[in-house]
């Protein structure tokens, strides 16, 4: 509230850090102008915590230990990537400085950074006095005055409608850096070369000079989500769900009719229309050529979803275990595994049991993990033959002359031999 604040601003330290801080934030109507963010590495970090900890001017034990460190700047991390996510693509208005450089280079970035942000707010405010357009990019403007202050094209772009018949729809992109004001209101273009050519001459492209005005909103397409088209039930889409744009690129062809994706749809005059794809959804913004298309009366047939318990033994094998049984014997034919007191192929076996039951993707998380400790214990214990192998001599050997830890794996080796002969048996 001070008015030196008021009028030059001022820097806000260490905040927002998490998403919450964002919203208050934004509650209040304030958007950081710049961003500067010093970035350091955790090696550096540890680094000066080391020094910081031995300084003699010290006179308090901090919590700074290295493990602390660590964990802190993995939460710092974790919490401002969401944050760096939101302003980065809202405002374009984050800039990252290294914090390694010396406090003067640092300095000096931010100082860079800082005059540029001025100078711009200056020609805007310049440009405005003279009722000329001006970029409002980097300006910090909330989406509620974003949406109380368009112009009369909403989220479509004027220069597309009039130059090139084309209306693009920006409701989807949050970015205003291809924005602009003209006499009080907002407008938003689809390209740099469009906001250029709306900053030379914005009287041309809005009202009363325009040529091409905004369809009323019931002629405007509105793009749906998954979950609106599913609540719309039981109307059907049109066209029984094909993609018109590209039935009628494929001249209206059999082979042109391609099945839509539920996730691209538009709702049109009180209508729901499917498309392949979000190219192919653009193109229909203008839909007068495509809304009121006939389909032949040949369709391909339905694509209806086989059920895998259906298919025959070798198909269900194929289609269900196929890559399991597969990385199980790659890793089976890698190892060659030989349980103590078992034969070869009934070790194999068992190997092949544990490595299926180890990566089955449809267990749960905490069998997979106890089935790969005994996967692990196995493997350790078909590794005591060569172990044994190698370390046995024809003469008797004293105890002090033996490996450490060759009595431990010869009485472990012995010891499998009950427990081999319950898995033989099964």
């Amino acid at each position: 509230m001070d008015i030196l604040c008021n009028t030059r601003g001022y820097v806000l330290d260490g905040y927002p850090v998490t998403r919450r801080q964002v919203e208050l934030l934004e509650a209040r109507n304030i958007i950081p102008f710049k961003i500067i963010e010093l970035q350091v590495d955790l090696r550096e970090i540890l680094k000066r915590g080391i020094l910081s900890r031995k300084s003699p001017y010290r006179t308090y034990p901090l919590h700074d230990s290295s493990q602390i460190l660590t964990v802190r700047n993995s939460s710092y991390r974790h919490e401002i990537s969401a944050i760096w996510e939101y302003y980065h693509q809202r405002h374009q208005n984050w800039h990252i400085i290294y914090g390694q450089n010396s406090k003067w280079s640092v300095w000096n970035k931010v100082v860079e950074e800082s005059r540029s942000s001025v100078k711009h707010v200056q020609s805007y405010l310049e440009k405005i006095k003279e009722d000329k357009a001006a970029s409002v990019a980097n300006l910090c403007i909330t989406p509620k005055e974003l949406q109380a202050r368009l112009g009369e094209f909403q989220q479509y772009c004027p220069v597309s409608l009039l130059l090139r018949g084309e209306l693009v729809d920006l409701s989807g992109n949050p970015s205003l850096e291809f924005a602009a004001e003209f006499r009080g209101h907002y407008y938003k273009m689809a390209s740099k070369e469009d906001l250029d050519k709306f900053l030379e001459e914005p009287e041309i492209f809005v009202a009363p000079l325009a040529s091409n005005i905004l369809p009323s909103p019931f002629e405007l397409p509105r793009k749906l989500t998954v979950a609106e088209v599913k609540a719309r039930f039981p109307q059907q889409a049109e066209m029984k769900g094909y993609c018109a744009v590209t039935f009628l690129e494929g001249n209206q062809r059999y082979e042109a009719l391609i099945p839509g994706n539920i996730d691209f749809a538009v709702e049109y005059k009180e209508k729901i229309y499917i498309f392949q794809d979000e190219e192919h959804l653009e193109k229909f913004i203008l839909p007068e050529k495509y809304w009121d298309l006939k389909l032949p009366n040949k369709l391909p047939p339905v694509k209806e979803p086989i059920l895998l318990t259906s298919l025959p033994m070798l198909g269900y094998m194929e289609q269900g275990v196929a890559v399991s049984i597969i990385k199980a014997l790659t890793a089976v034919g890698c190892l060659k595994p030989k349980y103590p007191f078992l034969n070869v192929k009934r070790s194999a076996l068992l190997y092949i049991a544990f490595h299926l039951k180890a990566y089955n993707p449809k267990s749960f998380e905490f069998l997979r993990n106890k089935y790969k400790k005994k996967l692990e214990q196995y493997e350790e214990n078909c590794e005591l033959i060569a172990y044994l192998g190698s370390k046995m001599t024809q003469k008797y050997r004293e105890p002090k002359d033996r490996p450490i830890d060759f009595d431990y794996k010869l009485q472990k080796f012995l010891s499998l031999k009950h427990i081999s002969d319950k898995l033989f048996n099964g």
